[in-house]
């Protein structure tokens, strides 16, 4: 599941204050995160997001990692009312390669995702760890003992997972530059909301501007579907995909819960997409087939 993101596209934008005055900021911030947990009702455990920080993360402290990459899943898990994790709880590692979610639950029953953000680079943070904790959520989520072979296994629509993986960075980029308009992890983080969603603007862009002016997805996706079925992080595809499903998750939030379903389909790995769809759709409760069709129209797949 690995992921590359440059550190270019993590500069400020237009009146954003550059990093250096974020770093001051970052550094003064003396006050108790808002959100740095999400507190769990009472007998409800398996809502709660926690995050214990291990490895070398330069000059980001763990205090502003938690609050950063707990913001990150929250504008996600908020719409997914219905899913619980069996043992809650994420540890959060420095992976030297890429950006990863492991298969294996810890010891203690955490679910290990690595980042490869070194540094205060918090919307790159951000966006690695949004890909991830999606990840999770579709193979980690709810019944995951019962997920686990399936997900190990090779699978030609695992290109499909990593495009909602990628939909979930920039989705919770954009989310989150809203929410610290009002309600930043620090009060004196709020002017840094508007660098998490010009960061999501910057990768829009860049896909936009890579493709042609007479630009249609569905004959693009003919085109390109075979190449994504053989290898699944070709970042530049899975973001044009993105860019095709964020506006159903953005009109329809509670989609994300859907994700929870998506390992729950029979298991066939080499089914074709339209399949694969229809098996989620059958998987998932009825609230949600609508956004399913969504997508499977965006493909062609179905009638609009």
């Amino acid at each position: 599941m690995p992921a590359h993101h440059s550190q270019a596209l993590n500069r400020p934008t237009g009146g954003i204050p550059d990093r250096r005055r974020f770093l001051f900021l970052a550094a003064g911030a003396l006050v108790q995160p808002l959100l740095a947990e999400t507190p769990a009702a009472p007998g409800d455990a398996g809502k709660r997001l926690d995050f214990e920080i291990a490895g070398d993360f330069g000059d980001a402290g763990q205090r502003d990692i938690r609050a950063v990459v707990n913001s990150a899943a929250e504008e996600i898990w908020k719409h997914c009312p219905a899913a619980r994790w069996e043992v809650p709880g994420f540890h959060l590692f420095r992976s030297e390669d890429s950006p990863i979610t492991v298969f294996d639950h810890r010891p203690n029953g955490r679910i290990s995702i690595g980042v490869t953000t070194r540094g205060t680079f918090w919307s790159q943070f951000a966006f690695q760890f949004a890909h991830e904790f999606c990840h999770a959520l579709a193979g980690h989520s709810n019944n995951w003992r019962e997920k686990q072979s399936w997900i190990r296994q090779p699978k030609a629509n695992h290109w499909f997972e990593e495009c909602l993986c990628e939909t979930a960075s920039l989705f919770a980029l954009r989310a989150m530059g809203k929410s610290w308009e009002t309600a930043p992890p620090y009060p004196n983080w709020k002017d840094y909301g508007k660098s998490l969603t010009g960061y999501a603007a910057d990768r829009l862009d860049a896909t936009r501007k890579s493709l042609p002016e007479e630009f249609r997805f569905r004959e693009w996706f003919v085109k390109h579907e075979p190449s994504m079925r053989g290898n699944s992080t070709q970042r530049e595809l899975n973001n044009v995909v993105a860019r095709e499903l964020l506006p159903v998750f953005e009109s329809a939030p509670g989609t994300w819960e859907a994700v929870t379903f998506y390992h729950a389909a029979r298991r066939d790995p080499e089914q074709t997409l339209k399949a694969r769809l229809a098996d989620w759709h059958r998987s998932c409760p009825a609230k949600h087939h609508p956004a399913i069709r969504r997508i499977a129209v965006i493909f062609g797949l179905a009638n609009g």
